[in-house]
């Protein structure tokens, strides 16, 4: 997309509003608008391929369902996401040996690494990007989430689009895109990582614009700690009315998957409610991490399982 003509560029009003105003008219109210029913993810067929990437481009999401396969076959995201341009699987240590995290609370005893993270308790998830913390170099595009078992009760996603979130807040004052559009706005400071890697402090935008393929991209943490917000006003009222939309925005979705259902995204936001298990429905879902963004024009045929 030329920039001239781009309705992320702040001096092209024109292209912003035509753009916005279509975004919006189009955008689906309920979640069940974006629940595609496939025969085989494994083996897409061309009308399905069609439906999800229609979805994807209302609101840079769909949701499968295939509930009459087995849900805890990893054969399942794994030849979807291939179908669908993501074929840069990002690996960590906390991750399975074939690269998707399994998402299930770790065992209680103690003594478990994974227990240490939030996403491996039965704890609330604010809303974030996936891999927020990653290098420019290692940008998170794409993320699955695939349901092998769902909770006894809770463990919902609330789910919005991050052009969404990027409208909502442009519309309230195009000085706060701009400002967590500062390569400096967000800083996560020297940690440790998810590889057990010492990493030095590191700084970003919020939003930023690919400058080859022109799409939006987004890295958020609604987590206080472990953040540190560029410490001028425009930056931190730009942060707090970011935090007021994702508080109370008309267009977040909320989905419940159930074995068999998985969600396909351009890394939008998300959270996750606290949930309950029983020995009966230990929540467990397979976790894809990205380095691509969807593509729905690609073959059908499914590269061979590693």
């Amino acid at each position: 997309m030329p920039a001239a003509a781009s309705p992320f560029d702040l001096g092209n009003e024109c292209a912003y509003r035509a753009w916005r105003d279509a975004k919006l008219a189009a955008y689906p109210r309920s979640v069940n608008e974006l629940v595609v029913p496939l025969t085989n993810p494994r083996h897409l067929s061309a009308a399905e391929t069609g439906a999800l990437g229609a979805c994807c481009a209302l609101a840079n999401m769909a949701i499968y369902s295939a509930p009459h396969l087995p849900a805890a076959d990893k054969s399942l995201p794994h030849q979807l996401a291939r179908q669908l341009g993501l074929t840069h699987l990002e690996g960590n240590y906390l991750a399975d040996e074939d690269g998707l995290s399994s998402i299930t609370p770790a065992g209680e005893e103690g003594g478990s690494v994974r227990g240490d993270f939030i996403p491996y308790t039965h704890k609330p998830i604010n809303w974030h990007t996936d891999g927020y913390y990653n290098a420019l170099d290692r940008r998170i595009l794409g993320m699955t989430l695939h349901c092998a078992q769902d909770a006894e009760s809770g463990g919902e996603n609330a789910l919005l689009d991050h052009e969404i979130a990027y409208i909502q807040l442009r519309d309230a004052n195009p000085d706060y895109v701009a400002a967590l559009m500062q390569p400096d706005a967000m800083t996560i400071p020297a940690r440790m990582d998810e590889d057990n890697v010492a990493r030095p402090e590191q700084s970003g935008p919020v939003f930023a614009v690919d400058p080859d393929a022109g799409f939006l991209y987004m890295r958020y943490t609604a987590r206080t700690r472990s953040i540190v917000w560029k410490n001028d006003a425009v930056t931190q009222a730009a942060v707090k009315t970011l935090a007021d939309i994702l508080a109370g925005s008309e267009y977040i979705l909320t989905a419940r998957l159930l074995p068999g259902m998985g969600l396909i995204c351009n890394n939008v936001l998300h959270t996750r409610n606290g949930f309950s298990d029983s020995p009966g429905h230990r929540r467990l879902l397979y976790r894809g991490r990205y380095y691509d963004r969807l593509r729905f024009d690609l073959s059908n045929t499914p590269a061979r399982a590693a």
